[in-house]
């Protein structure tokens, strides 16, 4: 991750552990809110799905089973890490993975909540996964893969770490390629909007691209949401840019997705 991005996410993703009262920095906005059903909301302490800052629920990606490891990449406040702990059961292990003091101490303080002792929260950063190869049956992660400005280390680490056979299976924000237009480059050089998990985007084409080159197979890329003009007003509002000029730009070409691949 680009070191002025890299310092520029901590600070963010710092305050967001710190803001208990909402869900962090992008609160209630169009791409963090309503992702978890409310049998999975009742399962989990209410400070880990406040501190969810992400773009979809992972966990309803794919089928865990008792027993497995999962790595949850940019895990924040736990959520995702506890809800998957509860599916690979007493024999199973989740491993949560965050380079953020404040979201590991909060996580760490809603694990002890849960009560779930078949948890792991550690300190790093995506593009270095301080775990062995080949020692983890499923990565997952919720829209964080977008922040990092070295995707294709984060790709190739993710696979450096997964059992052959292995599942990779995220939620994240991409681009349509296909509707006309690029993103305005106003979108790509707003820090506050990378952080939102839109100017970090990758077109469908390109993640697909870069997941064939790290050596994933069986690889899909499903939208889930669609954000409209509205939703584009709300992640453009207050960032210094003309909401009426670039808004019906980018209406329409980013979404929500769940991506998932696998280790042959």
């Amino acid at each position: 991750m680009n070191t002025d991005i890299r310092t520029i996410v901590k600070e963010k993703y710092g305050q967001a552990a710190l803001q208990s009262p909402c869900c962090g920095p992008s609160c209630c906005d169009p791409i963090t809110s309503n992702l978890y059903a409310a049998s999975q909301t009742g399962e989990i302490p209410e400070e880990a799905l406040r501190a969810s800052l992400g773009c979809g629920n992972p966990t309803a990606l794919i089928d865990l089973r008792p027993g497995e490891t999962v790595l949850d990449l940019g895990s924040g406040g736990g959520i995702d890490v506890l809800l998957s702990a509860k599916r690979v059961g007493p024999s199973g292990k989740a491993f949560g993975l965050d380079m953020t003091d404040e979201m590991l101490a909060l996580a760490r303080e809603n694990q002890h909540k849960a009560g779930a002792k078949n948890v792991e929260f550690l300190k790093g950063e995506i593009e270095n996964i301080p775990l062995p190869a080949d020692s983890v049956d499923v990565v997952i992660s919720n829209c964080v893969i977008n922040l990092s400005a070295d995707k294709d280390r984060v790709l190739n680490e993710a696979f450096r770490v997964l059992k052959p056979g292995g599942r990779f299976a995220v939620s994240d924000v991409v681009v349509d390629g296909a509707v006309p237009g690029v993103v305005p480059p106003e979108i790509r050089r707003s820090v506050e909007l990378w952080i939102g998990c839109v100017a970090g985007a990758m077109e469908i084409s390109e993640y697909r691209a870069k997941l064939a080159s790290a050596g994933f197979g069986a690889i899909e890329i499903e939208p889930t949401r669609v954000y409209d003009i509205e939703d584009a007003r709300q992640f453009l509002d207050g960032q210094g840019i003309d909401v009426d000029a670039i808004a019906p730009q980018i209406a329409g070409r980013f979404m929500s997705a769940f991506i998932r691949a696998a280790k042959p």
